[in-house]
């Protein structure tokens, strides 16, 4: 008789997010998998209870598109036929930086612009539509089933029956901010997870509104103002994405003592009063097409399940493991690029490696680290922060990379090296590479623009006033200039 082959393998999922569909694709090479989540996944584009951050502004970075891409090919062509628009770096982007305005050349790296639920749905079809891949919605993991040292599978509340027991070779938490993967797993007598948070007390305000005619397209590009972390003042900011159905989502952000609020009568002013008017003034007499969303409770927050000893068969992923500043765009990029690297190792051991789960934790751990240091270094600066200090050293890092920024206002290499890391395309360490070093050596903001890069027809479009726009003079924003 033929010998039948053994059953495959199940991996359970919990949260159906970005985060946890891209490990449901990695996985499903080697198991069947099961995604849980408490919420009905739409079959298109629409909110979530689950994530009411997906109101705000998304940066999908080239780097994660690269990530997403390997792990699902031919998804960023799908995300652009559903809507997305795919904006060339720095020529598609007007930004001022701490240290004054990017100038706008040849494209260096892309990001993918479109709102949060579009980015989602996408690869929700994709990832749902794999073979073995299944969820179950409207349902809630209870707790981790097993021991400190295996964990066996999950026990979860559906809409038909409380308690379910739930068996798998592999229990991925993906659930996000608010995991409570770390209870689960001192119920079960695992301890020792170390927890390091900081909180630059970040409000985020996001409006919709229609972009005027001719807008999208002629590509008009995103506009972005950037908060100072060096002036010792609450940091603000203001963005304009073009995204799909021909609207421009807006979103402005204050840390403690200068957030935004959802009065939808100071959305514009709050814009024009940050370090440059140009998001309030492209804003005024546009129409909006939403209510103002507020979110709060943005800190930046860490657990280091890599350095606990975690039973076998867990591992945790995403918000879960980090949340980051929404500022910097880190949290989709990191999520997808620690799980090509969990690929990596399952395509070498297998699921049925001894301690797969920890070795899966400890190879997500570089990515994210590196994104913890990047935003942490910078909101711990601003007043009222709380959390951990800079590391020592961190203050002349900090002055290089501050003259690099410097340069990047001027220089194409420096530019192209901003972009490179803060994409996400490359590590910080990029940074530090003898080619860079000898341009950062010779950085100077002499010649860099001193208003925003908007053409002529951009301006046009936007119903600003060419000649007033034009008129603005004067250096580079230095430190300390009062906003």
């Amino acid at each position: 008789m033929p010998q039948s082959s053994p059953p495959r393998r199940h991996a359970v999922v919990i949260g159906g997010s970005m985060a946890g569909l891209l490990a449901a694709a990695v996985l499903a090479e080697h198991a069947t998998v099961t995604v849980i989540d408490a919420d009905t996944l739409p079959d298109s584009p629409a909110p979530r209870r689950g994530l009411p951050q997906a109101r705000h502004v998304h940066v999908m970075w080239s780097g994660g598109a690269r990530a997403i891409e390997k792990i699902l090919p031919g998804i960023t062509a799908e995300w652009t036929a559903a809507g997305a628009i795919r904006r060339s770096l720095p020529a598609d982007l007007v930004t001022k930086t701490a240290q004054g305005w990017i100038p706008r050349f040849g494209e260096k790296q892309f990001n993918i612009s479109c709102s949060r639920d579009l980015l989602d749905s996408v690869v929700r079809a994709r990832v749902t539509g794999l073979d073995g891949v299944t969820t179950l919605q409207r349902s809630r993991v209870r707790s981790l089933e097993g021991t400190a040292t295996r964990i066996t599978g999950v026990r979860v509340d559906t809409p038909e029956e409380e308690g379910r027991l739930l068996t798998a070779d592999l229990v991925v938490d993906a659930s996000g901010r608010g995991s409570r993967a770390p209870t689960w797993l001192a119920e079960l007598g695992v301890g020792g997870i170390r927890q390091a948070e900081v909180d630059s007390g970040l409000v985020y305000a996001t409006r919709i509104f229609e972009a005027p005619a001719g807008a999208h397209e002629m590509g008009f590009p995103i506009v972005n103002v950037q908060s100072d972390p060096r002036v010792p003042v609450p940091g603000q900011t203001a963005t304009i994405v073009p995204i799909e159905n021909g609207q421009w989502q807006a979103t402005l952000s204050g840390t403690r003592g200068g957030q935004p609020t959802g009065d939808p009568d100071a959305f514009i002013p709050f814009a024009k009063g940050i370090r440059d008017p140009i998001v309030g003034e492209i804003l005024e007499g546009k129409k909006p097409l939403t209510d103002v969303a507020v979110t709060q409770g943005t800190a930046n927050r860490r657990i280091y399940f890599e350095k606990a000893e975690l039973p076998d068969g867990f591992f945790a992923v995403g918000d879960s493991v980090a949340t980051f500043n929404p500022l910097y765009g880190q949290g989709m990029t990191v999520a997808a690029q620690g799980l090509l690297a969990v690929r990596a190792l399952l395509r070498a051991k297998g699921l049925a490696h001894p301690a797969f789960g920890r070795e899966a934790q400890r190879a997500l751990a570089p990515q994210v680290a590196t994104a913890w240091e990047l935003a942490t270094s910078q909101d711990i600066l601003y007043p009222g922060a709380t959390g951990m200090r800079p590391r020592a050293g961190a203050g002349l890092l900090n002055a290089y990379v501050s003259r690099l920024m410097t340069g990047a206002t001027t220089r194409e290499a420096l530019t192209a090296a901003f972009l490179q890391v803060i994409t996400m395309s490359s590590a910080p360490t990029y940074w530090l590479r003898p080619s860079v070093i000898w341009h950062v050596l010779r950085a100077s903001d002499r010649g860099a623009p001193a208003a925003p890069p908007l053409t002529a027809a951009e301006r046009a479009v936007a119903g600003l006033d060419a000649a007033d726009q034009a008129g603005r003079t004067g250096p580079a924003d230095p430190v300390g200039q009062v906003r």
